[in-house]
């Protein structure tokens, strides 16, 4: 029926009665959305306030020497890499950090995997776990759809914080990117706030 042959009532209550509909289905819609699982931990005795700027690091070579996927973000001058390096940087310097490549206060590393499992101890950024639970950091293998970061002192090459968030990823590349973006800002946004800076004479 069409809604002229309607009382201005019962229009009213048709279109209430879509609009209703129309958003239960948008937050069904989010509830379903994939959700980023994340998990962090800092040292034992590491204070990260005091420190302001950060270095990307490099992606090592792999151990195991084997190649990776055209699409991998861990395979270096990918789009998928870089589109990662900048939502890293992105992610940190909107907690308040600036980058500063020659003398940084943290480095970064970083690891992330979509359709394989992801085995850290395969690329050697040449850090320790000193001070680390055991438990913890002899985990190495992760499921699908996993990123991880790590803050590393760049004097001492030890790590200081890590954080790991993991989500159901699509296949489709140009998503994905969309995706890494999404559990970088989560899991970033556990990594504690820089203080604010100072200038000379306050």
């Amino acid at each position: 029926m069409h809604l002229s042959h309607l009382s201005a009532t019962a229009r009213r209550g048709i279109r209430a009665l879509s609009m209703t509909l129309a958003i239960g289905t948008g937050l069904t819609a989010l509830a379903c959305a994939p959700a980023v699982h994340v998990t962090t931990a800092t040292a034992p005795d590491v204070v990260i306030n005091g420190r302001e700027t950060f270095r990307i690091l490099d992606v090592p070579v792999r151990r195991d020497g084997l190649s990776l996927a055209a699409d991998d973000p861990m395979l270096v001058n990918s789009i998928t890499n870089a589109a990662l390096r900048e939502d890293l940087t992105h992610s940190f310097e909107s907690r308040g950090y600036a980058p500063n490549v020659e003398h940084p206060d943290f480095a970064v590393a970083y690891y992330a995997s979509t359709r394989d499992k992801l085995k850290i101890s395969t690329w050697d950024y040449g850090y320790t776990w000193r001070r680390w639970p055991r438990e913890y950091v002899d985990v190495d293998e992760y499921t699908q759809g996993t990123v991880i970061v790590d803050v590393v002192d760049p004097q001492t090459r030890t790590l200081l914080w890590r954080g790991q968030g993991v989500a159901d990823v699509s296949n489709d590349p140009k998503k994905y990117t969309k995706e890494l973006a999404k559990t970088v800002s989560a899991i970033l946004s556990k990594f504690p706030q820089a203080a604010p800076r100072t200038t000379a004479g306050e």
